[in-house]
């Protein structure tokens, strides 16, 4: 019997589950995610505002926006 079997014999049944649900997560972690397309579905939403201000302007509203 290895010392983790010896461990996992000797903890209350909450105790296992805590330690189950824990390997759980880290192979979960530790999983290789599908690479998705990259969405393009933002391109152009700023069009509206392309004769109001420069290329410059839109940048920094952006950023002003995305703190908002």
């Amino acid at each position: 019997m290895t010392n983790f079997e010896k461990v996992m014999t000797e903890l209350p049944p909450e105790l296992k589950q805590e330690v189950q649900d824990f390997a759980q997560y880290l192979m979960d972690k530790k999983t290789i995610r599908t690479q998705q397309k990259l969405r393009l579905s933002w391109a152009g939403g700023l069009k509206s505002l392309r004769d109001k201000y420069t290329s410059l302007e839109l940048q920094k509203k952006a950023l002003d926006w995305w703190d908002d």
